[in-house]
């Protein structure tokens, strides 16, 4: 038996080895790929974790600290904070940013090719502007001296509110930009996935008598599905990395109004050179993003 086991080892070990020569072409187009990963982004996430166990300094050396810092980033009150903040932020923006993006896509398919054509276009160019440029536009608009949004509530007889300076206002009016900001990404998914439903299925709820929402609800939706999964994965991800927003707009504050993890990190390693302590800040946030997706994948999962 043994001698069986070997040899079929053996066997499998020459299959992958030749096939490994045989495509050596396409491994040759991957090596600079994978090269640029390996440097980039494997090593720094392993140094990462090495450093989360370590009380790191630029000069003097390092001193291994064990668990101390994760016990430091579970006792403190400001990720603690931060993470609210980032969780509400999240898990406000991701459906309304997904529902809207659905509904809009939706609306958009049942459109000539030429006006599809330029609502994709419409909708897709605040994805490629700038963030930077985005947020200095409406830091400009929550302005409270001379902002749109207090020009306008000053039609209605209300004070000037200052949306950015005060804790019961800020992170909801961050909330609310990114919300405002199509999720272009989001439309131009939906509608490639809405152009490989089979026309069939409309037809035969046609025949049964299937008004056009009920065709959307019972069809479209569901068919969907897999493309909204993997937008509430990305949505989730990138909202819980916020970061551009925040240290352009609030910096944070006031007080800790508006902090999330990711500034939070940035503070850490960058402002107070605790870089041990950020590097476990880093690890403990790439846990909570692996559960919450692993969570959402298992909810939203298609069957088939």
């Amino acid at each position: 038996m043994k001698g069986t086991n070997a040899s079929i080892t053996s066997n499998k070990n020459k299959g992958v080895w030749h096939s490994m020569k045989k495509n050596y072409a396409a491994y040759l187009f991957l090596l600079p790929k994978l090269t640029l990963f390996i440097v980039f982004i494997a090593i720094p996430v392993v140094w990462a974790f090495i450093l989360s166990f370590q009380e790191y300094q630029i000069i003097g050396g390092n001193e291994w600290a064990g668990l101390s810092n994760y016990l430091s980033v579970f006792e403190s009150e400001a990720f603690k904070k931060a993470l609210l903040n980032t969780t509400i932020y999240t898990a406000v923006t991701v459906p309304f940013n997904v529902i809207t993006a659905l509904i809009a896509a939706s609306l958009i398919h049942s459109l000539g090719r030429f006006a599809q054509g330029f609502f994709r276009a419409a909708f897709y160019l605040p994805t490629v502007a700038s963030m930077v440029i985005i947020a200095m536009v409406w830091r400009w608009m929550y302005n409270y001296e001379f902002g749109l949004f207090n020009y306008v509530i000053g039609w209605f007889g209300f004070e000037p509110l200052n949306w950015l300076g005060q804790s019961n206002t800020a992170l909801w009016a961050i909330i609310i930009m990114q919300m405002l900001i199509p999720f272009g990404v989001g439309i131009i998914l939906y509608l490639a996935s809405m152009s490989s439903i089979s026309e069939s299925l409309y037809e035969a709820a046609t025949i049964d008598g299937a008004n056009a929402l009920q065709k959307w609800v019972k069809i479209t939706v569901p068919m969907l599905k897999p493309s909204t999964v993997y937008l509430v994965l990305l949505s989730t991800i990138g909202s819980f990395q916020v970061f551009t927003q925040i240290i352009l707009m609030t910096g944070g504050g006031p007080g800790y109004a508006t902090e999330t993890i990711v500034h939070l990190i940035y503070k850490t390693g960058f402002r107070d050179f605790e870089f041990g302590l950020a590097a476990a800040q880093s690890v403990v946030l790439f846990f909570i993003i692996l559960v919450i997706s692993i969570l959402q994948y298992r909810a939203l999962r298609h069957d088939e």
